[in-house]
C-alpha cells in the first residue's frame, strides 16, 4: 500500500504556526507530567499499550488539557469552539494540523505525544494516527507506510546513546525521529534520514514541535543517502531489524535475507565514524544450528573498531514469529491466512537453521589500535537507564588497560565506583566465607565473584595509594609474599576495572 492511502500530513514549512501551537500545548500543560497528574498512574500507563477508555473516561471535562488528550491523543473530533479557547484553529487548519469532521467538529490529522527527554525536556512526538505506541494494536495491518511514535525500542536506544558533545550525528532510520531529537541537544549537525519520505516528514514536524533545530533530512535505504566523503561522531539507529519472510511491513521489516540488514549496517559503519566516533545500534540477530552466536557477531564488527555487543534476549523461533504476527495484528484475522503466515516464518528458519533469535545493543567505537577490542556478551538483567555514561566509561577504561601493562597497572591509582556493596556468602556460623560478591547497585548492575585479595584491594581503593603499594600491606597481613601477590593480582585488577568497579584514579 502506498503513502497515497494515508491521511495528508501537517505543512513542513510553518515553523510559526509549530511554534504557536507548541506554546499553546505547554500553557495547557499537554506535558508527559501534566498527563499523569491528569489521567492517573493505571490510565496512563494503559495508553502505552493502546488502550484508550481509562484515558476516556479520565477526559470527560472540557478543561484546555482535557480537550487537547481528547484530540491529539484519543483521535476524538471536538467542536471548534472548544479548542479555540487552546489552539489557533484557523492557523491549525490551515497548516494542516486539523481538519474539518461532519458539520461542526474538527479532529487532528496526527498523533502527538508528550515526551520527557533524559533530562526532563518537554518534547513533542508526532506519528500517525492510532501509531504512538506499535505492538498492541496491531499496527502493522492497517498500512505498511505507517510511522509509528515512541516505543520501548526507542527509549531504549535513547537512553543508551553516548551523549559527550559533537560536531555531527547521523539518526539512520529516523522514523518519527526520536533519535535525531535527541541527537539535536548535543550535536552541532543532525542527518536524518529513511527509506520512507512521510518518515522523513514527520521528523520535521516532531523537531519543530520540540522547538529543536531543524536536521538535514535524506530519503534513502541504509547509508545510500550519504556521501561517500561524509563521516560522522555519532551515528545511531535502529533499523526494521525483525527478521521475517519478505518486507511487507517498512517500519519494521529490513527486506534482506535473515539477519543481513542488521549485519550490512554494522559493518558499513565502521568506515563513515570519525576516530573516536561511536556508532550505537539496536539489533537482531539468528542462532544457527552448529554456530557460535558470539563468534557470528564478532565477524560482523568492522576493522578499525572496538565493540561492545549485549544480547539482552533469547526468543526460540516459534516465540520470535508470535511475537510480529500478533503486531501485525494478524492473530485478528482468518485462522487459515494466520496460519499460512505462520508457517512461512517457519519455512524462512528451518531453511536458515535458525534455532532462535537473539535481541540486543551493538556499539562500535572507531580506534586507532592495533589490536582493537571486541567484547560479546549476555546479560538478561536489570540495568539502571540511561546507561550512555557507562558506555563511554567502558571504552574509555579499555583505553586505560590496552595502554597499561601489569607493571604500569601496579603503579596506578584506582578509585571504588560509588555504590558498590560487598556481600559474604557461606554457611551460616562458619569463619571465613565461601566466596565474596561484589555488586553494583548502578548502570549494568553486574555482581562479581573475588577473594579475599580482592576484596581487601577493592576496599581500600581511593585515590591515595598505588595498586602495588596496596598489595604490598596486604601482603603483609596476610603473611604472604608481596611478589607473588603482585604476580598474580593483576588479572584481577584488570577485571575489576573492565567491568566497571574500579576506575582509573587520573
Amino acid at each position: 500500500m502506498s503513502d497515497s492511502s494515508l491521511p495528508a500530513l501537517p505543512a513542513a514549512d510553518r515553523p510559526d504556526v509549530a511554534a504557536r501551537l507548541r506554546d499553546a500545548l505547554l500553557a495547557a500543560s499537554f506535558t508527559a507530567d501534566g498527563l499523569l497528574e491528569l489521567l492517573g498512574a493505571p490510565a496512563y500507563a494503559a495508553l502505552a499499550r493502546s488502550e484508550t477508555v481509562p484515558a476516556l473516561r479520565a477526559t470527560r471535562g472540557d478543561t484546555p488539557l482535557e480537550t487537547l488528550v481528547r484530540l491529539f491523543l484519543l483521535q476524538q473530533p471536538v467542536p471548534p469552539a472548544r479548542v479555540a479557547d487552546v489552539l489557533p484553529v484557523q492557523e491549525c487548519l490551515e497548516s494542516g494540523w486539523l481538519v474539518r469532521v461532519g458539520a461542526d467538529e474538527v479532529a487532528a490529522t496526527v498523533d502527538i505525544r508528550p515526551y520527557g527527554g533524559l533530562d526532563g525536556e518537554d518534547w513533542f512526538i508526532v506519528s500517525d494516527l492510532g501509531c504512538a505506541v506499535g505492538g498492541a494494536g496491531g499496527i502493522g495491518s492497517r498500512d505498511e507506510g505507517v510511522v509509528l511514535g515512541v516505543g520501548g525500542a526507542s527509549t531504549t536506544l535513547a537512553g543508551i546513546t553516548v551523549r559527550t558533545p559533537v560536531g555531527s550525528a547521523l539518526d539512520l532510520g529516523t522514523g518519527s525521529g526520536i533519535q535525531a531529537l535527541h541527537a539535536a541537544q548535543h550535536a552541532t549537525r543532525v542527518t536524518a534520514t529513511d527509506v520512507n519520505p512521510r518518515a522523513l516528514h514527520i521528523t520535521g514536524l516532531t523537531l519543530a514541535l520540540s522547538g529543536a533545530p531543524a536536521a538535514d533530512l535524506r530519503q534513502g535505504s541504509l547509508f545510500e543517502p550519504i556521501r561517500a566523503d561524509e563521516t560522522y561522531d555519532l551515528i545511531v539507529s535502529n533499523p526494521p531489524f525483525v527478521i521475517s519472510p519478505g518486507a511487507r511491513l517498512t517500519y519494521r521489516d529490513g527486506g534482506m535475507s535473515g539477519d543481513d540488514l542488521c549485519r550490512t549496517l554494522v559493518q558499513e559503519s565502521g568506515e563513515r565514524l570519525t576516530e573516536g566516533g561511536f556508532a550505537q545500534f539496536l539489533a537482531n540477530w539468528q542462532h544457527v544450528e552448529g554456530e557460535d552466536w558470539q563468534d557470528r557477531l564478532r565477524s560482523w564488527v568492522p576493522r578499525g573498531c572496538d565493540a561492545w555487543i549485549v544480547q539482552r534476549e533469547v526468543q526460540d523461533v516459534t516465540q520470535y514469529a508470535e511475537l510480529w504476527l500478533r503486531d501485525a495484528g494478524d492473530h485478528r484475522g482468518d485462522p487459515a491466512e494466520y496460519q499460512a503466515r505462520y508457517d512461512a516464518w517457519l519455512d524462512e528458519f528451518e531453511a536458515r537453521k535458525v534455532r532462535a533469535v537473539g535481541f540486543g545493543w551493538i556499539t562500535l567505537r572507531r580506534t586507532g589500535a592495533a589490536v582493537p577490542s571486541i567484547t560479546v556478551e549476555e546479560w538478561p538483567h536489570p540495568v539502571e537507564q540511561p546507561l550512555g555514561e557507562t558506555i563511554r566509561a567502558h571504552f574509555a577504561r579499555l583505553d586505560y588497560l590496552r595502554d597499561h601493562d601489569d607493571a604500569a597497572l601496579l603503579e596506578g591509582h584506582f578509585r571504588l565506583v560509588s555504590e558498590i556493596v560487598q556481600e559474604q556468602v557461606g554457611l551460616p556460623g562458619a569463619e571465613d566465607p565461601e566466596h565474596v560478591v561484589l555488586r553494583q547497585h548502578r548502570g549494568m548492575r553486574r555482581a562479581t565473584t573475588v577473594d579475599t585479595v580482592g576484596a581487601g584491594f577493592a576496599g581500600v581503593c581511593d585515590g591515595s595509594l598505588s595498586a602495588g603499594r596496596i598489595l604490598d600491606a596486604i601482603a603483609q597481613l596476610m603473611g604472604e609474599d608481596p611478589v607473588l601477590l603482585r604476580d598474580r593480582t593483576p588479572a584481577q585488577i584488570r577485571l575489576l576495572v573492565e567491568q566497571g568497579f574500579l576506575d582509573p584514579a587520573v
